[in-house]
């Protein structure tokens, strides 16, 4: 990446954005260096992951490509640990619904500029729709969760709902 890229990547970002980012990273690698030191996937999606947030919050489609990339990293992850609920989770929902919202992002840019998304508004229709969804998706969620023995399925079935409310409204373009 040139000098010239750098600077204007520096400038896309708000200062705040800057350091809300710079101190994100900064404590995933001091907990990295201080309680783990081994896995160096983990340090790389979660580093991967903040910064997918960051781009996603400002609308930019280049968060959703880091979205599907954290997906994989993480589902890989997972699957060596035996956490077979999260990595259902994250392959099987986060980075396909990742995938649509990518789409959508690309095909209505704000303004025609193709680095922000246009927002779009909820109706009431599509609100009582995505409560559903989400309720089939909970339940359904819970069942395999379930089959996998998942320690606090509660609390992981809750995980679930808001994750997928939350790619929802990403997927749809929603300012919520």
């Amino acid at each position: 990446m040139s000098h010239k890229n750098w600077k204007s990547l520096l400038h896309y970002f708000t200062k705040g954005e800057i350091v809300l980012w710079g101190a994100s990273a900064a404590f995933i690698i001091v907990s990295f260096f201080l309680f783990d030191r081994k896995n160096y996937s983990t340090l790389a999606a979660s580093l991967i992951g903040v910064t997918s947030l960051i781009f996603n919050a400002k609308g930019n489609p280049i968060g959703q490509i880091l979205m599907v990339v954290f997906s994989m990293i993480y589902g890989a992850i997972s699957f060596a640990f035996a956490y077979y609920g999260e990595m259902i989770t994250y392959l099987g929902m986060t980075a396909p619904m990742a995938v649509f919202a990518l789409i959508s992002w690309l095909r209505n840019p704000y303004n025609g500029n193709k680095a922000e998304v246009k927002v779009n508004r909820l109706k009431r229709k599509e609100m009582l729709f995505m409560i559903l969804l989400t309720a089939v998706v909970t339940v359904v969620f819970y069942y395999i969760l379930a089959a996998f023995h998942t320690t606090n399925l509660i609390l992981s079935t809750a995980s679930v709902t808001t994750s997928f409310l939350a790619v929802y409204i990403t997927f749809r373009r929603s300012a919520f």
